[in-house]
Formats: structure tokens, C-alpha cells, sequence
């Protein structure tokens, strides 16, 4: 698994060690992978069924690789869909998963453990499980659990494109583990299970306790969905030499690191995109524009462009309003700016957003996305966001509507407060 050389693929390949047909050919891509194997140990037919690359998006009739997809509803009025309406269903039955563990969270093992027992073991599942998970010595060390592991498909963040090997994701954790998820498809996202197992849990409505009963019946079909929209973010840089990219350890990357040259990056974000000031004194200033037209000039601390989703995370706290994850729509909103006037405001999601840095800026801007690949944008350099065609397909545990203003009450305390006395029959005399 580690060994390999880095090479640029055209048409990217992989094939596990139970291939009996060789390699399968990958999408088409400019980006950088290592010359290797996803690896698994079981010598199985387990690999005659693939992912279908499907462009998708929230629309009444919806289909997420080559089994799943959204009932038609036949009571949509104006070609507006009902949220609580959407179904997901298969074409045919799912067989393989992706299991996101938050990684060394002891609290964590035992779920993980019996969750991966029941896919392999009971529902017969190919089980994919990231690599890094792994090599956690309480699980590495198990030697009861090794007979479940070697019947796993490991892979790699960056390193291994499994797009189209995987026909539903399972999260264990907190909403970071849905927003890691995310991060992993740049393009056709599988429907996504979300156990509460973190702190949060605004995107994790399961409880872990009827694990069985809840993936038994997503499996066999028919549950809720909420399709969360994605925004796609371009970020053109104006001199890869000059300005290097800085990752998430602080290490200042040169277009020689990264591979790049005037190549624009693309990302595709669940929650939001932040730009801000970065550690310089000085306040942010950056040109807003909306369809090639100047809107605003952002000064203050920085700017941030939430989907629906991530209207309830940073931007909520920043003073936004929250908007249901159905609503097709783009949130903007200033972090603490320099002006009295300077509301949030929404756009719709058709509208294609593209922030600079003014010309007279006194210091460069810092741009993140869902809170990770942070890097300076400097003179010259664009970020471009438009809505992703590519959303995320959350499974509800009851339906869209109902889960969503139950995570508002219990975990942002929405509108709670003691409530007023009724009026007795004396009070109504005076």
C-alpha cells in the first residue's frame, strides 16, 4: 500500500488484489495520484459491480450512482419539490460501504467494531475503511478484529480515487465526519448515513443504539433524503512561484510541491468558504463580485459564503439567518465589517460569486474551505464560487423538515425560553 512511484495519470486506474479482470479505468483527471493498489485480502467476486459517474442535482427525479436514486413525486406543484417528499430507493440492492471514523477517538472503537462486524459478517457487505483508521494500534493490535480487517478495502485521502467504488457512506462521529465525507467526492457523492457519536450532531441525526434496524432499512430502500447542496470553488493564482500555497501545517508549498503551475484549484464545499485576514492588524479588503458585476467592497475582519447547510454553522454565528438545506440559495455574509449597514444577505444559487483582493489593500486575504487546504490569496489571485451540480444526498431519519427544526431546538436552542403563564379566570377580571 505505501510503496509506489508519483506519476501523472491521464486516466487514473486502480485495481484491488481480488481483481480478476484486471484494471478499471478511472474519470479522466489532472490530478496527482501514486501508482497503487486499493488493498484488500479476500479473493472474492466482490468487484463485478462499479460506481457510475452521474451528474446530479436537486431535482425531483435524482440518481446517485448506478442504484440509488430519489422517487418521482407525482404531487409536486410548480416543479417545486416537496421537502418532505424525497425518497431514495435502489435499483439495485447496495454492495459496498465506506465506514468514516474520526481517527484515535477511543470512544469510537467499540461502534466502529460492531458496525463493521454486522456489514461484513451479516449483511455481506464489501466494507471500505481509510487506511489511517487502521493503523490505530487498538485496532491493529486486535487480534480477534483481525479476521474483520483483512476483509477490508483500505485506501488513502489524495492518494486513492474511489468515486466509483462505493455505493453508500456510514459516518461515526460528529458533522466533521460528514464534511471529511464530503471532501472525499469531487464529483457524484454517494447517499450518506450519519450516526451521532460527536459533540454537535446538527448534520448526525442516527443514534448509534438501533445501528441494525437503520441501515437494514436503508439498505432495502425507500428512505428520506435531503440533498445538500455544494458549492464548487475555483481558486486562481496569479504566480505559483511567487506565491506559494501554505497547507494546514503552516508549510509554504511552491508550484514545484503541489505539481501546479498556472493551473486554477478547484475544491468542492459542504459548509462554507472563509475568507479573512489572517494574522495580519490590518482589516480585510476584498471586491465582491456577482455575475462579472462589482457589488461591494468587504472591510472588516473577512467575508463568508455559506451553502443552506452552513448557514446554521460559522455564518449563523457571524449573525446570519438559517436556511433550510431545500432552499437553493447562497449566503454572504461579513465577519464583523466596518460599517453599521453591511447586513448578510442571500443570492440565488444560480449566480457565479468572485472575490479579489482590492487593489488597495494593505495585506493579503487567507481563504479556507470547510475549514481545512487554508491558503493566502495575494494580489492577482481570484476565488470564483458557483453552485456544485454535485450534491450531497443526506439520509434523514425521519424527513428533511421534521430533522431539521429538531436539530435546531436540541442542539442550537432555537427560540427556547420559559414559557408565559396563561391568564386565570381572577387576572382576567382586571
Amino acid at each position: 500500500m505505501d510503496g509506489g512511484s508519483e506519476v501523472q495519470l491521464e486516466a487514473p486506474s486502480f485495481c484491488c488484489s481480488t481483481c480478476e479482470g484486471g484494471p478499471i479505468p478511472g474519470r479522466r483527471s489532472s490530478q496527482r495520484f501514486k501508482a497503487r493498489s486499493l488493498s484488500t485480502s479476500s479473493a472474492t467476486t466482490y468487484w463485478e459491480h462499479r460506481r457510475t459517474q452521474s451528474l446530479h442535482g436537486p431535482s425531483p427525479v435524482t440518481t446517485f450512482g448506478p442504484k440509488a436514486c430519489m422517487l418521482q413525486n407525482p404531487h409536486a406543484v410548480m416543479h417545486i419539490q416537496d421537502p418532505a417528499s424525497q425518497r431514495l430507493t435502489w435499483n439495485k440492492p447496495p454492495k459496498s460501504v465506506l465506514v468514516i471514523k474520526k481517527v484515535r477517538d477511543a470512544s469510537l472503537l467499540q461502534p466502529f467494531k460492531e458496525l463493521c462486524v454486522f456489514l461484513t459478517e451479516v449483511k455481506n457487505l464489501i466494507v471500505y475503511v481509510e487506511k489511517k483508521v487502521l493503523d490505530d494500534p487498538a485496532i491493529s493490535d486486535d487480534e480477534a478484529f483481525a479476521t474483520i480487517t483483512k476483509k477490508f478495502c483500505t485506501f488513502s485521502e489524495d492518494l486513492d480515487d474511489i468515486s466509483n467504488r462505493v455505493d453508500f457512506i456510514i459516518c461515526l462521529g460528529g458533522d466533521g465526519t460528514l464534511l471529511y465525507a464530503s471532501s472525499l467526492f469531487q464529483e457524484s457523492v454517494p447517499p450518506v448515513v450519519a450516526f451521532h457519536l460527536g459533540s454537535l450532531g446538527f448534520l448526525t441525526p442516527f443514534k448509534f443504539d438501533t445501528y441494525q434496524s437503520q441501515v437494514t432499512q436503508i439498505i432495502e430502500g425507500n428512505a428520506a433524503i435531503v440533498l445538500r447542496m455544494r458549492l464548487q470553488v475555483q481558486v486562481l493564482k496569479e504566480n505559483w512561484e511567487k506565491n506559494g500555497m501554505v497547507d494546514e501545517k503552516g508549510m509554504i508549498l511552491t508550484s514545484k510541491d503541489t505539481g501546479r503551475s498556472h493551473k486554477p484549484m478547484q475544491n468542492q464545499v459542504l459548509n462554507e468558504v472563509v475568507v479573512d485576514r489572517g494574522p495580519s492588524s490590518y482589516l480585510s479588503n476584498v471586491d465582491l463580485f456577482l455575475d462579472g458585476h462589482l457589488i461591494t467592497t468587504v472591510q472588516g475582519d473577512g467575508l463568508i459564503v455559506s451553502t443552506p447547510t452552513g448557514s446554521t454553522a460559522y455564518a449563523v454565528a457571524a449573525g446570519a439567518s438559517m436556511i433550510h438545506p431545500n432552499v437553493p440559495a447562497i449566503m454572504i455574509t461579513p465577519i464583523c465589517p466596518h460599517s453599521l449597514s453591511f447586513r448578510p444577505i442571500v443570492v440565488p444559487a444560480g449566480v457565479e460569486l468572485k472575490i479579489n483582493l482590492s487593489p488597495d489593500a494593505r495585506n493579503t486575504a487567507w481563504v479556507s474551505f470547510d475549514g481545512r487546504k487554508r491558503q493566502e490569496i495575494c494580489h492577482g489571485d481570484s476565488i470564483t464560487i458557483i453552485t456544485s451540480c454535485f450534491p450531497v444526498p443526506s439520509i434523514c431519519f425521519r424527513d428533511p423538515v421534521t430533522d431539521w427544526f429538531e436539530s435546531l431546538a436540541t442542539c442550537l436552542h432555537w427560540n427556547v425560553r420559559k414559557k408565559q403563564n396563561c391568564l386565570s379566570s381572577e387576572d382576567e377580571e382586571f
